[in-house]
């Protein structure tokens, strides 16, 4: 069993100069930027790369608007798109006109077209729309590897093999589910028990543990079969203190952790166009 915090450099030292394009854009870029809306559980996060699939721009909006990967608030999803389109716009100082999106893996052909219409609502012609694990490995390039995508309300699993998407799943279980079992032990509300888990989430990792259980769970029984080949941890779910240590425990199988999972996806859709 053993938890890597140090994956490839190359995908530590993008998130680093993604991260540090938060509201804050580049000063200048090379040809044509790319645009990734991540439609999340919890937050909305807008991507911006240029051709040479280097981080523009960074921006986010909490918002509860899908939940399990389904959009449940369709005005409320074009409004938080349409701010941060506007912002955008203002930074970089052009027109953003396009954008493609993602959708966790699990949801049907149907449900997953509610994130095109957002975006097609909020002026943006939708040019990409795929699942998220295929987005993730568009930033990180794993040839072998189980994808965990872990979100607010579902843990998406993707199988990589010789770098093609083999195997997909999702089942429910995220952070929404580990903000319950926080707020009922404590006896808090559910947004105190977000803040906490988000801020000093290491020192209530024993409450916490059933949850992440929960999620290694449905990992193993997602990847069954894939026993061999590393776990690579994505999404905002899981960026606690020890969690990864949880979940190869529990799988007994080599677990990757990145710095600034969040931003994994978002930045993969906007890389997938370039």
């Amino acid at each position: 069993m053993i938890v890597d915090t140090a994956p490839a450099p190359c995908a530590r030292q993008f998130l680093r100069a993604g991260v540090a394009r938060f509201r804050a854009p580049a000063e200048a870029w090379t040809g044509g930027l790319h645009c990734g809306v991540d439609l999340g559980t919890a937050t909305v996060v807008l991507a911006v790369v240029d051709d040479d699939g280097q981080p523009v721009l960074l921006d986010s909006t909490a918002a509860g608007v899908v939940r399990d990967g389904v959009v449940v608030d369709f005005h409320g999803a074009v409004e938080v798109v349409l701010e941060l389109r506007a912002a955008a716009e203002r930074s970089l100082g052009v027109a953003v006109t396009e954008a493609a999106t993602a959708y966790p893996p699990g949801v049907g052909i149907e449900e997953s077209q509610a994130c095109r219409f957002v975006l097609e609502a909020a002026g943006l012609d939708c040019i990409g729309l795929l699942d998220e694990v295929s987005a993730a490995n568009a930033l990180l390039h794993l040839g072998d590897a189980v994808v965990v995508d872990v979100g607010g309300g579902s843990t998406g699993v993707g199988v990589i093999a010789g770098g093609e998407l083999v195997a997909v799943g999702d089942l429910p279980g995220g952070g929404h589910h580990l903000d319950l079992i926080l707020a009922g032990a404590l006896h808090i509300p559910l947004e105190e028990a977000e803040r906490l888990k988000r801020e000093r989430g290491g020192e209530y990792l024993h409450v916490l543990r059933p949850g992440i259980e929960r999620v290694a769970a449905n990992v193993a029984r997602l990847s069954a079969g894939y026993e061999s080949v590393p776990v690579h941890l994505v999404g905002g779910a899981l960026m606690l203190p020890g969690a990864g240590e949880i979940v190869a425990s529990y799988l007994g199988r080599h677990v990757v952790e990145y710095d600034h999972a969040l931003y994994i996806t978002p930045f993969g859709i906007a890389r997938s166009l370039t």
